[in-house]
């Protein structure tokens, strides 16, 4: 599927993530982003992981969680929706789960390898779906979204916080 979503598509909060994606095509953006952030977070430390740039701040190691669980959130909002079903969908509390993920005591590396995996398991969930399926949608926290709003938001999502910790990290 390739055309961008439309304002129809989601709340104007999701466009903030939407917005920072370039072309049309989201399986060539997230497989290209697939290996660029992989690279990326290759190139840090095990040290350098449990840096924060504040002490209310996540680390390295949290933020790539983040990253891997609100991924995994909106792959299966998107499933869901794809495959039709109408029932809403509650809202994903990040502080609670970067809480309860305990993300510092996993090593860089794991977190590394959990994001790879995520990814390609998102890339085969949206590599074959029906061409109907991307227009589809429902209500997740409360608000209309598609299955393409949504592909475009996981990656504009992974845009934003790498741009963060290369900003305000490194």
């Amino acid at each position: 599927m390739t055309g961008r979503p439309e304002t129809s598509e989601a709340a104007p909060y999701y466009f903030t993530y939407i917005d920072q994606v370039q072309g049309d095509d989201i399986l060539a953006n997230l497989k290209r982003q697939h290996e660029e952030a992989a690279s990326f977070f290759s190139t840090i430390s095990d040290e350098k992981s449990l840096h924060r740039y504040a002490p209310d701040k996540w680390s390295f190691r949290q933020t790539l969680n983040h990253l891997n669980d609100t991924e995994r959130v909106f792959a299966g909002r998107a499933l869901w929706f794809a495959r039709g079903f109408e029932t809403p969908l509650p809202s994903f509390d990040q502080a609670l789960a970067a809480s309860a993920a305990q993300a510092d005591a996993v090593s860089w590396a794991a977190h590394i390898e959990e994001f790879r995996r995520v990814r390609l398991a998102t890339l085969s969930l949206f590599e074959n779906l029906p061409a109907e399926s991307w227009l589809r949608g429902g209500v997740a926290s409360d608000k209309r979204v598609t299955v393409r709003a949504l592909a475009f938001t996981i990656a504009g999502h992974t845009t934003h916080h790498i741009a963060v910790l290369r900003e305000r990290y490194l």
